[in-house]
């Protein structure tokens, strides 16, 4: 069995940003889909990503739903500096601040996780 973290740093206002982000998601998909041990993880502007594609009008929300069950959390920094901490709370996304207010990604790698960045 795997141990993988997905990290998420773009948002959707671009193509290639949107196109991270539902690789990202798909990604996940996979490793869920196998068992694998997952931490999905948005962190940057990737928490601006995530409150998007919890939106139902969202190209990618179907995907979402997919996989909402194996999303760790967001960067609770980061969600109030991108203006979107509410809409997470709103979609029941934990807030994460393990360092700093930020999540430890010293602690994903220290307990062998690989991490992905998308």
């Amino acid at each position: 069995m795997a141990k993988v973290a997905i990290v998420v740093l773009a948002n959707t206002e671009s193509h290639e940003g949107l196109g991270r982000v539902v690789n990202a998601l798909v990604t996940a998909k996979e490793f869920k889909e196998h068992h694998d041990e997952l931490r999905l993880i948005f962190d940057g502007a990737g928490t601006q990503g995530l409150a998007s594609v919890a939106q139902p009008d969202s190209k990618a929300h179907a995907l979402f739903e997919e996989i909402r069950e194996a999303i760790t959390g967001a960067c609770s920094y980061c969600a109030v500096a991108f203006g979107v901490r509410e809409a997470l709370r709103e979609n029941g996304i934990p807030l994460l601040d393990e360092y700093a207010h930020h999540p430890s990604l010293r602690t994903l790698i220290s307990e062998g996780f690989q991490v992905l960045t998308f």
